[in-house]
């Protein structure tokens, strides 16, 4: 497991342009579906301990956001060849397990991960109605471990922020995880 912090992506960052396969549905979903206030990109995976910590949160979290206008996507770049359990099959059948109430996308290039500038998983980019970033940082400040309670504190202040037209502070501490497995 390597603790691997998010890239501090400059905020104000124009969300990258994107068309990637829902691997539950079988949907394509693009950037040009995004029409909502506030978008919350979240780069996960199976495999990963940290992720795993947090996915009840992250669900909980989604849940919440959704019900009060958000839109959430969640994304695995990891490569499939050298972690077999995030293979869209096994992506698949995680977000029925789970009940993600979001689409789980596969990159299988990883060139999403890259225009994101996602580093590590969970990662996580939430974007204004504008598609400005306005946040990229941690879930909370629990990690597998610490002691500290999973509650989505930072990542759902920053949601409620952006859906009542609140400017979401500048102080924003990264995402720890591990690091995305970029193919050779």
């Amino acid at each position: 497991m390597s603790r691997t912090p998010s890239v501090m992506v400059p905020l104000g960052t124009e969300m990258p342009a994107f068309s990637l396969q829902d691997t539950v549905s079988g949907k394509r979903y693009s950037s040009d579906d995004i029409s909502g206030s506030c978008t919350v990109i979240m780069f996960i995976c199976n495999h990963c301990p940290y992720v795993k910590h947090l996915l009840s949160g992250i669900v909980e979290t989604a849940n919440a956001g959704i019900r009060a206008g958000a839109e959430f996507l969640a994304i695995s770049s990891n490569d499939c060849t050298s972690y077999p359990e995030d293979s869209p099959e096994q992506m698949k059948a995680n977000a029925l397990l789970h009940h993600f109430p979001f689409p789980y996308l596969y990159d299988a290039d990883q060139s999403v991960a890259m225009q994101f500038g996602a580093a590590c998983t969970p990662d996580f980019f939430v974007y204004d109605k504008n598609r400005k970033l306005c946040y990229r940082g941690q879930f909370d400040d629990s990690r597998p471990g610490n002691g500290i309670a999973v509650t989505g504190n930072d990542l759902s202040h920053a949601i409620r922020c952006i859906l009542h037209g609140n400017p979401v502070s500048g102080v924003q501490r990264p995402s720890l995880g591990c690091n995305i497995k970029w193919k050779s």
